[in-house]
């Protein structure tokens, strides 16, 4: 008896593996300061928390309608028309269980054998996966720390062959933080147009932002009719254990993605899409508090990033993560360990002075390392400088 040869190109996501290590190490007594997790340190805003009691009370305990309470679909509706100025149906919105379901759900439904999708590298580590589950190829598009780590239009068609069928990136991106500007984006719109692309634009992080709000690319005409937006409730309202996710997208896509998820999973948690009603329609200053704190963090982490010579790094426009260049560490020895590649240093660093990043190989850049700022502020202080400490 054999498994399915699918799951030979699979491994678990280095994020999980390293949270995993650095729990393990935890346990057994030692100081770990865990950085690698992409999940707000923060608590599930209580407003929220109440409309899920509420819920249980109304007995919202029957399975749900598999794409999304008519209610919640209308608050989705009217969160993209005050945030990012598109307009949907509720035929066009499908709730499913997180945006990593949302993203599998498009990908089973859009792609054939050989289909090819462009992938802007960094990318977040389940992009290249999904797509080669779904029989697609993935076709990475390298940026550089100077080009900010964004794919202009200009790259992005010279990847461009008859097999080229979509397009996938995050704004603000997961890992580096880099946020597409409206030009830039327009520019993109305009070249998916050019050559019949399906978007796929992830907007999980977009209120996390550290100046100009992010903008969405289905907010341009040339876009709209085949951008699928994916967006969840993880991020900005800290409800990653509720999953909750959903798309906005051309009628023919939703409507294709509902089936699949008919024979899937159903309709998500009835009452996580409760609370999610009511987090979507609150203003969002009262969720601004996160923000704020993630910003003081990331300037507290920009300077810190300044003293470690061997860390070159971009200031991050949004999310909550720094992405630098370590690539001056490769060669080097330090504490009698060699360092070759971002693998090994992020593996000291776990090992030698309990700090837990990811490498940037999980996200397709093997001379970076993630290091979120989800963490308070005392011990991204103390972690930082355990890690300068090392590098010396």
């Amino acid at each position: 008896m054999v498994l399915s040869s699918k799951l030979e190109m699979l491994q678990p996501p280095a994020t999980i593996a390293m949270t995993q290590k650095a729990r393990e190490l935890k346990q057994q007594g030692n100081d770990v300061i865990s950085l690698s997790i992409g999940e707000p340190d923060f608590d599930t805003p209580d407003f929220i928390k109440e409309a899920a009691k509420q819920a249980i009370d109304q007995n919202f305990s029957h399975y749900s309608p598999i794409a999304g309470y008519p209610e919640l679909k209308e608050a989705i509706i009217r969160k993209f028309k005050r945030d990012n100025q598109i307009d949907y149906k509720p035929s066009q919105i499908v709730v499913s269980t997180g945006a990593k379901q949302s993203l599998y759900n498009t990908f089973q439904c859009i792609l054939n054998e050989g289909d090819e999708v462009l992938i802007p590298i960094p990318y977040w580590v389940t992009y290249a996966d999904i797509v080669t589950l779904s029989d697609g190829v993935p076709v990475l598009v390298q940026t550089t720390l100077e080009e900010d780590f964004k794919a202009s239009a200009e790259k992005l068609e010279k990847q461009i062959t008859s097999k080229t069928k979509a397009l996938i990136f995050s704004s603000p991106c997961n890992p580096s933080g880099s946020v597409y500007s409206s030009e830039e984006l327009h520019e993109i719109a305009k070249l998916a147009q050019k050559h019949n692309l399906i978007i796929i634009s992830d907007e999980i992080y977009e209120h996390i932002v550290y100046g100009e709000k992010a903008v969405s690319i289905a907010s341009f005409p040339e876009a709209y009719d085949r951008t699928v937006t994916v967006n969840g409730l993880s991020k900005a309202y800290a409800m990653t254990g509720w999953r909750i996710g959903y798309i906005g997208a051309p009628e023919w896509i939703a409507k294709a993605t509902e089936t699949l998820q008919s024979q899937v999973t159903s309709g998500a948690n009835s009452i996580a899409q409760r609370a999610a009603i009511t987090a979507l329609d609150a203003d969002l200053s009262k969720t601004h508090y996160m923000v704020e704190a993630f910003e003081k963090r990331k300037n507290l982490m920009m300077r810190k990033a300044a003293e470690i010579s061997v860390f070159r790094v971009n200031e991050p426009k949004g999310a909550f993560y720094l992405f630098p260049d370590v690539s001056a560490t490769f060669g080097k020895t330090y504490r009698g360990k060699t360092i070759q590649n971002a693998d090994d240093l992020a593996m000291f660093l776990l090992d030698e002075v309990f700090v837990s990043t990811v490498s940037g190989s999980a996200f397709g850049m093997d001379n970076c390392l993630r290091i979120s700022f989800a963490a308070s502020e005392e011990q991204l202080e103390e972690a930082m400088n355990r890690i300068r400490e090392a590098l010396v």
